[in-house]
């Protein structure tokens, strides 16, 4: 078995100076498999089947018959969580996830539903997976049907591995859309359940939310679902349907990979047309600016605008880059009309320059750091002018998916900030301050732990009356559960900092950049969650391994404020009773769901 690290040491980075040491070249070589994924998507090996002469690890003992299990590495969205020998299968069927299911109770192993693998966090699989008895369990290749329900109350049920791309053309061409999405349409519908994806919007001012459509998560919009769960009067694992209605659904609404959803339905509404304007015109400093002095170039002032904003901010350069979504039913005058998504082409990759810089830092002249990402906004700009994609208009998907396989390959951490709309500029105004100083201070060290954007996006929370279904429960693990004790939290602020994989010094910021965020946002103002699928609980030298992040912070936060019967512990309790014998879990996931 060959990766690079456990996945508790997936952003270690080394302090070392000395290019000979080996923790620095350890680094270096990270550095390097991140940006040699910048060129083109990564793809696994050949398949290697049961008895293949090039095997390296036993194969599974006595898999089910007519579900062939072949041997393939797995990589994860940056390339640092590497697994060269995993057993795979890719089951037809439903009824094949049972029968995979009942077979690895019987002989101890465990099943991972995978989909595009475009996460970070290692609730898919850990790093010593191939050794561990892991099946991964590919939905994207059968598991993909998919049947929009029309009428009054549209819908649309598609089971787990079919991928966003798909899910909202598909939706398209009957009509239907979503509000938001996440960036990539390279994500399973699976995936998306299993760590509440979101996109970015709240109600623009004015704006009155159209039925079937919500301003929270995608599991928020969960009608039903169907998962592969234990049944003690058989004792055997079957498929049951879960329905809105009933609060047995809601841990598996988000479930974080510790169950195995394969169909869900979900609410839809009447697509919308979007109008996404961009610009590199303002400063950072106008954007984020405090409260007391901001003004109509604010964040705040824009979200009251269009309701939809991303915020994309390079290290050491003065403007970022301001995205705009307004709904606009006809076509401005001076938008361009687009008919397919990923629109962006010059973020695609990297230019020749930005190639080189790089490639220095690489090599230990961490100094050309703000060269390079002053090169990156510069592109940017340009692009956004040389390719007319400053003014977009079209169908929703078309102007709300612009990452593709092929973007740059970067790290990142990701927050949720609870609190309420008048407090949205309070959130980006704080953290501006202490990142800009933070990298202030580590520069005048001469670190630079950051050379990849600042996201900042934002929100509303999950409403389960945006079903449209009366008695909806809230989704138990969702990061944008609404606090009943506190009412008047109402959006989620999603703070996400990125950086090249390995970069030295990275660790440390990051342990240091989240306990500020930890102590800055909390008390009645506002609170924090993470991010599912994003990087947290640094420990200084890696993430997901803080004991005291892992083991109490994360968990508490689904606790305060929530009412007994539908909490973390409940949860927990919940998935463990749905998997008694841990089919669906991994190492990492046995720490966390305690």
């Amino acid at each position: 078995m060959t990766h690079t690290a456990d996945p508790s040491e997936a952003t270690a980075t080394s302090e070392a100076s000395d290019a000979s040491d080996p923790g620095r070249r350890a680094v270096l070589g990270g550095l390097a498999a991140a940006a040699a994924l910048t060129a083109a998507q990564w793809t696994p090996l050949s398949r290697i089947p049961v008895g293949g002469a090039e095997a390296t690890v036993p194969p599974p003992p006595g898999p089910p018959p007519g579900i062939a299990v072949y041997q393939q590495s797995y990589r994860n969205w940056s390339g640092e969580l590497r697994v060269d020998d995993l057993w795979t299968c890719a089951p037809a069927t439903p009824a094949d996830v049972v029968i995979l299911a009942n077979w690895a109770k019987a002989h101890g192993w465990t099943l991972r539903a995978k989909g595009h693998s475009h996460n970070w966090s290692p609730i898919l699989v850990t790093a010593d997976a191939g050794s561990a008895a892991t099946l991964l369990v590919d939905t994207t290749q059968n598991l993909t049907s998919i049947a929009v329900q029309t009428g009054a109350t549209p819908s649309v049920t598609a089971q787990a591995g079919v991928s966003m791309d798909v899910l909202l053309a598909t939706l398209e061409a009957s009509g239907y859309g979503l509000t938001a999405v996440p960036a990539p349409g390279d994500i399973t519908l699976g995936g998306v359940l299993a760590i509440d994806a979101h996109g970015t919007a709240v109600p623009a001012v004015g704006e009155t939310r159209p039925y079937g459509h919500t301003y929270g998560s995608i599991s928020n919009l969960v009608l039903s679902l169907t998962a592969v769960v234990w049944d003690a009067p058989t004792a055997q694992y079957r498929l049951r349907t879960f329905q809105r209605t009933d609060p047995a659904i809601a841990p598996l609404l988000v479930s974080l990979g510790r169950g195995f959803v394969v169909e869900a339905t979900l609410r839809v509404g009447q697509n919308q047309r979007l109008r996404c304007q961009s610009w590199m015109t303002v400063s950072a400093d106008d954007i984020f600016a405090p409260p007391a002095t901001a003004g109509a170039n604010s964040f705040a002032s824009y979200v009251n605008q269009s309701g939809r904003v991303e915020v994309i901010w390079f290290p050491f350069t003065d403007n970022p880059w301001v995205k705009l979504w307004t709904v606009a039913p006809t076509k401005p005058p001076l938008s361009r009309q687009v008919t397919a998504p990923y629109n962006y082409p010059f973020s695609d990759f990297l230019p020749t320059e930005a190639a080189d810089l790089l490639g220095q830092i690489i090599a230990g002249n961490s100094g050309l750091t703000p060269a390079f990402c002053n090169l990156q906004g510069a592109t940017s700009s340009a692009g956004l002018l040389a390719t007319l994609s400053w003014d977009l208009w079209g169908w929703s998907k078309n102007t709300m998916l612009y990452i593709r396989p092929t973007t740059f390959r970067v790290t990142a951490n990701g927050y949720a900030i609870l609190t309420k709309r008048a407090d949205i500029q309070r959130v980006v105004s704080e953290f501006h301050a202490y990142y800009k100083g933070a990298l202030a201070s580590y520069q005048a060290q001469g670190r630079f732990p950051m050379n990849g954007p600042l996201e900042v996006r934002v929100t509303g929370l999950d409403d389960p009356g945006h079903t449209g279904v009366a008695g909806a429960v809230h989704p138990t693990l969702s990061a944008l559960r609404t606090r009943p004790d506190h009412p008047e939290w109402d959006v989620a602020v999603w703070l996400d900092i990125l950086t090249t994989p390995g970069t030295p010094y990275s660790g440390q910021f990051y342990r240091e950049t989240e306990q500020w965020v930890l102590a800055n946002y909390s008390g009645s103002y506002p609170q924090v969650r993470v991010e599912w699928s994003k990087g947290w609980g640094y420990s200084g030298t890696a993430a997901w391994s803080d004991p005291t992040t892992v083991g109490t912070t994360v968990p508490d936060s689904f606790r305060s404020g929530l009412p007994a019967g539908n909490n973390w512990d409940t949860g927990v309790a919940a998935l463990d009773a749905y998997d008694p014998h841990r089919v669906f879990t991994n190492p990492f996931l046995d720490t966390l769901l305690t």
